[in-house]
């Protein structure tokens, strides 16, 4: 059985190498869609593949689906260019292509290295996710913020992570946060929801208390701590926005995405 790794890129020259060497050997084809960058990510992707496709889009479900539709395998790998497969799952996937089990998708654990720790807790592991699937089987949607593949079929589960290098520091974690709860609260605007007063006052106090203590978060240290409150934050901020957003009248637009 093979296989193909598809990456969607932007400006990630500083850790894509290391996703990218994490695949030798083993993945069958790698796809690099790239959202114009513009810094030396192509130039290092096109020392492992000469399958590069330059998009202008940013839309992320959209990027994903192109990665989907030109891969030359059956079979399709996803992977972030800020993770990296571990010597644990290269195993897994070598075993797999010799003996395949009988599924239409598996999901696959992540462990990240945030503020100079691996954080086994906090809601961030083991972050299951279907990252390797049957194309004929499936497709990306996109909600609540989220993108990620349906897959129609059965899944399985592969035990050993990814390895996923986090942010390099608090304030670049905040700057991701703002623009994710600024597609969250585009998309529930596009739904046509509302911030109701107990989103905006309760919601990121029970966000945060579901983090730090009912998932552990304290267990992490500092990092949990951070991790847990900057949860919270982000859902005050994703409804603060909507409010914002239903004030000054946009123009709804659709969500992308398969339904």
């Amino acid at each position: 059985m093979k296989f193909s790794a598809v990456i969607v890129t932007y400006n990630n020259e500083k850790v894509i190498l290391d996703c990218l060497e994490s695949l030798q050997g083993v993945a069958d084809e790698i796809v690099v869609v790239d959202s114009a960058s513009t810094d030396h990510t192509r130039k290092i992707a096109s020392y492992f593949t000469d399958k590069i496709i330059k998009h202008p889009s940013t839309d992320y479900v959209q990027l994903k689906e192109l990665g989907h539709r030109l891969a030359a395998h059956e079979w399709v790998l996803s992977i972030e260019p800020d993770e990296r497969l571990s010597a644990a799952l290269r195993l897994e996937l070598f075993a797999w292509k010799k003996n395949p089990a009988e599924a239409d998708g598996f999901t696959i654990p992540r462990k990240s290295f945030y503020l100079k720790r691996w954080i086994k807790y906090s809601g961030w592991y083991p972050n299951r996710r279907i990252r390797f699937y049957r194309k004929s089987q499936a497709c990306w949607k996109k909600e609540d913020g989220r993108v990620f593949v349906v897959v129609n079929g059965k899944v399985k589960k592969f035990h050993s992570p990814l390895e996923h290098l986090a942010f390099s520091s608090i304030s670049e974690h905040v700057q991701y946060l703002n623009r994710l709860s600024e597609r969250r609260a585009r998309e529930l605007y596009a739904r046509k929801k509302k911030a109701r007063f107990y989103q905006l006052w309760f919601s990121p106090v029970f966000v945060f208390l579901k983090y730090y203590f009912f998932r552990l978060g304290w267990l992490d240290g500092f990092p949990g701590l951070v991790i847990s409150a900057l949860s919270g934050y982000t859902v005050f901020l994703k409804y603060a926005k909507l409010k914002e957003i239903w004030r000054k009248g946009e123009k709804i637009e659709s969500v992308p995405g398969c339904q």
